[in-house]
C-alpha cells in the first residue's frame, strides 16, 4: 500500500512538471523543484479526491431512484 501510495505521489510530481532532465557532455542530472512538486500534488490529490466524490455521489443517487417505490393507483 505504501509503495502505491509513493507511486502516486511521484507519478503526481512528474505530470506537473517538478522534475527537470538536464544534461552536458560530462553528466546529466535530474533537478527536483521541491515547491512545485508540493504544489503538483496537492493540486492532483484534491482533483482524485473530487472525482472520487462525485462518482460515489453519482452511483448513490442513481440507485435511490432506481429502488424508489412506484406509486400504484387503483
Amino acid at each position: 500500500m505504501i509503495k502505491f501510495l509513493l507511486g502516486v505521489v511521484v507519478v503526481l510530481a512528474l505530470v506537473g512538471g517538478a522534475v527537470q532532465f538536464k544534461a552536458t557532455d560530462k553528466d546529466w542530472s535530474l533537478i527536483i523543484n521541491k515547491e512545485i512538486a508540493l504544489n503538483s500534488v496537492k493540486t492532483g490529490s484534491i482533483k482524485i479526491y473530487n472525482l472520487i466524490t462525485d462518482t460515489l455521489a453519482d452511483a448513490k443517487k442513481s440507485t435511490e431512484e432506481t429502488s424508489a417505490p412506484t406509486a400504484e393507483t387503483k
